[in-house]
């Protein structure tokens, strides 16, 4: 992972040698974990060049469209909708909370007993070390768990651009009345924001836009249900974090270009699997850029993962915008619809996320199911007992893990991962 130390560093305000400590150690782990693979598809190469760029060429692009006028929005949470942005011409990019930064100062502010993502944010804020997070005219956070909720309050005497969206705890009347309430609200604070006003039509070019870059994610993952797997769930993991982050057209067109050689790998029965390899769907807490801890350790251990039921993976990309609608209202309403489908932990009663495992483990032909949970998440945690018992009530052999972003218990974790692949050879 490379940065080209250009004035707009400076600019910026990032604290320059942290950050290229910290770059310096995510790259070593990407060269160890995702460089040493064997077989790779050559579609990755693009996926490599925009890790290794993740904060150099991007940040670029980023602030050049901020000087050609344009608005940066960075936000934590997949209930943003990038729809309302790219219509008002706006840019959306996810914001760092996959390592562990600046942990003592993080717990000045957030007590020590707090989700890592949520202590993350907050460290990359503190050590002013994500360039994505210092260049936003605009940082969105959402009132999901209680955690964030409490730890925007102190984020926002940070930061003075912080705008906080609300979110329900259920689904149907209130809570439907209230997303889109929200919704509406962020609609009003983007046009404010970037000065252009958000019709039918730019509200359809933006639902177009995001709907295609899910269509392509939509296609990656149903290759990887297939007998002879294409790719392995670490390279499919790095496609599903740049989503976040890289232009979506060409995200887009990078996404497809990779599903055709790996529909011609299929063809041809080139399989980064030995016959009889474990396939494993994870499921739970999102894994932001650069979480990768679990994963290395579930493929290193003679496994694969087939499928990841995660904000960051399919729970994220799995439902499209309906786009028939020819007025704001109507386009609103569907984005609503939308989002409400995701099934995530933070809803009351959640019984559509089971069902959706379920599916999942049947489609990408999973031997067993690992829950993941970062230490101190009370909704995915919560909900992982109950689960467990459903899943294995139906033959699916399931494994709960609860960690963090640190390498302190990486030989338990190993222990653990290496014992349920053996139970399921």
């Amino acid at each position: 992972m490379t940065t080209n130390h250009t004035p707009m560093w400076k600019d910026l305000g990032l604290d320059i040698e942290a950050h290229d400590a910290l770059l310096s150690v995510l790259g070593q782990a990407y060269g160890d974990i995702y460089l040493a693979q064997e077989n790779r598809p050559e579609g990755m190469g693009y996926f490599d060049f925009v890790m290794s760029e993740v904060h150099g060429q991007r940040i670029q692009e980023l602030v050049d469209a901020q000087a050609a006028g344009r608005k940066v929005i960075g936000c934590y949470c997949v209930f943003v909708p990038e729809e309302i942005s790219l219509a008002a011409e706006a840019i959306q990019v996810g914001l760092c909370s996959g390592a562990d930064f600046a942990m003592d100062e993080v717990e000045k502010y957030l007590p020590r007993n707090t989700c890592a993502l949520i202590k993350s944010s907050l460290g990359f804020k503190l050590a002013k070390v994500c360039p994505y997070l210092e260049c936003s005219d605009m940082v969105v956070g959402e009132n999901t768990c209680d955690g964030k909720k409490k730890a925007y309050e102190t984020l926002g005497t940070m930061a003075d651009n912080l705008y906080v969206m609300d979110l329900p705890q259920v689904k149907s009347g209130e809570g439907r009345a209230l997303l889109k309430a929200e919704f509406l609200r962020y609609k009003e604070a983007v046009e404010a924001l970037t000065g252009n006003t958000i019709d039918a039509a730019a509200l359809k070019k933006g639902i177009a836009i995001v709907n295609n870059k899910r269509k392509a994610m939509a296609r990656l993952a149903a290759l990887r249900h297939n007998p002879v797997l294409p790719i392995s769930g670490l390279d499919a993991l790095i496609a599903n974090q740049v989503f976040f982050y890289d232009n979506p057209v060409r995200f887009t067109d990078a996404v497809n270009a990779l599903c055709d050689e790996l529909e011609t790998r299929i063809a041809e029965k080139t399989s980064v699997i030995a016959d009889g390899t474990p396939r494993i769907l994870v499921s739970g807490c999102p894994m932001a850029v650069p979480n990768w801890k679990l994963p290395a350790v579930i493929e290193a251990s003679g496994a694969v993962i087939v499928a990841e039921e995660s904000c960051v993976g399919e729970r994220g990309c799995r439902n499209l915008t309906d786009d028939s609608a020819d007025d704001m209202d109507g386009l609103m309403d569907a984005l609503v619809d939308r989002y409400l489908a995701i099934d995530c932990a933070i809803f009351t009663p959640n019984t559509e996320r089971a069902g959706h495992i379920k599916e999942l483990a049947e489609k990408s032909k999973a031997d067993g199911v690992i829950q993941y949970t970062l230490n101190f998440c009370q909704p995915y945690a919560m909900e992982a007992i109950p689960l467990e018992k459903e899943l294995e009530e139906t033959g699916l052999p399931t494994l709960r893990i609860e960690t963090d972003y640190s390498q302190e218990d990486m030989g338990q974790l190993k222990t653990r991962v290496e014992a349920f692949v053996e139970l399921l050879k």
